[in-house]
């Protein structure tokens, strides 16, 4: 059922680093981002990826991994993604990327889940160094870096209590993420 993927599918940042990922794997996960809804259809995606550890270790460094978490740096050796997909906007084919890379980075994520990894959605991204790192061509934007893996954290969705809507993690590293309820989003 589609609301099962969906809460499985949650911001891992935590992984199994004896667990690889395929470059094949990120292939057929990219092919579900191209069936993916595109404004005005341009499709003007494009997509870089990496399942190597040395271009691994060039896009590590450039991410930000949880705001909510002051004290905590991002994952440490042996915790870290095994695979990324860099999602990159083509300004030869278009300047205005909309809501695509969202888009075809929860179809992204619903594919890992569906394949029983995990990932994580990261938008804050030193872009200019990656880009430099990645040698990217000047007319490929980055829009955002999924982080991919076999989870190795445990979360927990529960309902807001008080107001508060930010995520942490208990004495025992269980993130919890606390969610509006059903009443509350509806006008």
């Amino acid at each position: 059922m589609i609301k099962d993927i969906i809460k499985q599918s949650r911001s891992y940042r935590r992984f199994d680093g004896n667990v690889k990922i395929t470059r094949d794997t990120l292939q057929s996960l990219v092919d579900l981002a191209r069936f993916s809804p595109s404004m005005r259809n341009q499709q003007a995606l494009k997509f870089l990826l990496s399942c190597d550890k040395k271009t691994n270790n060039l896009i590590f460094p450039t991410l930000a991994w949880a705001g909510a978490l002051k004290d905590w740096p991002g994952p440490g050796d042996g915790e870290r993604p095994s695979a990324y997909i860099v999602v990159v906007g083509d300004t030869k084919i278009s300047r205005d990327f909309g809501p695509d890379y969202g888009i075809v980075a929860q179809s992204i994520l619903l594919g890992a889940t569906e394949m029983g990894l995990g990932g994580c959605m990261i938008g804050s991204i030193k872009k200019d160094a990656l880009k430099k790192s990645l040698l990217l061509d000047e007319r490929f934007q980055i829009l955002l870096v999924t982080a991919l893996g076999k989870p190795n954290e445990r979360i927990v969705l529960e309902d807001i209590k008080e107001g508060n809507v930010r995520y942490y993690r208990d004495k025992d590293s269980c993130h919890h993420v606390p969610k509006r309820t059903l009443k509350e989003l509806i006008i």
